[in-house]
């Protein structure tokens, strides 16, 4: 006779899906340290299953290259600008849904904007290893190609616009974030530059937005 019913059940895979969030958390921690600290070409997949307490095996069946160790949250971050154009209100335009997004970014200090004193090692990071770099233009690309997608949705068929727009307000995030690293590196307090890249934020929208009319 079996016991414990589909309660059991449910617990059982509660506690399995707790364990793989750990011990994805583990890695990730595990490897951003050991990456800030010594580089990433300098550390092995190895390595940093060892200091998560798993095997390289285990490492790899949560991540399945060494990068994706570094860029967890790619896939979230590529689709951050397509999100914010299909998740509109209704009335607003791509450029506003793309504005509001970035000026929340900056308000929240989401990660992917870059806004923090933790952010210049990780850019820096970034800057040291050529394969970091080539997985960050691989996913801007990425990221421009599902706006270009979602802007796509909306318009007839083969318009160009969606691509050339979504090169506009993708082109203009990376600004964004360069600009935001630029000042960062050269010690600017945080407050600050949040307040200095709001206001061009605005500035920069305005201008895109009112071409849209």
């Amino acid at each position: 006779m079996r016991c414990g019913g589909p309660h059991s059940d449910n617990s059982s895979v509660g506690l399995r899906e707790e364990k793989k969030r750990r011990t994805r958390a583990a890695l990730r921690h595990a490897a951003l340290a050991l990456f800030l600290e010594r580089g990433f070409e300098q550390v092995t997949v190895a390595e940093v299953a060892a200091a998560a307490g798993v095997s390289v095996n285990t490492a790899f069946n949560y991540f399945p290259a060494k990068e994706d160790l570094f860029f967890d949250r790619q896939g979230e971050v590529e689709a951050q600008l397509a999100s914010w154009v299909r998740e509109r209100t209704r009335g607003r335009s791509p450029s506003q849904a793309v504005r509001d997004g970035v000026l929340r970014a900056l308000a929240e200090g989401d990660p992917s904007i870059g806004l923090s004193p933790e952010a210049e090692a990780y850019w820096r990071t970034i800057d040291a290893s050529p394969a970091l770099r080539a997985r960050s233009r691989e996913s801007s690309e990425r990221a421009e190609a599902a706006l270009a997608a979602a802007l796509a949705e909306e318009a007839p068929p083969d318009d160009p616009l969606p691509r050339l727009l979504a090169g506009a307000l993708a082109g203009t995030f990376r600004a964004v974030v360069a600009e935001i690293r630029q000042k960062l590196a050269a010690g600017e307090d945080v407050a600050v530059v949040r307040v200095e890249m709001t206001g061009a934020v605005q500035r920069m929208f305005d201008a895109l937005i009112a071409a849209e009319d």
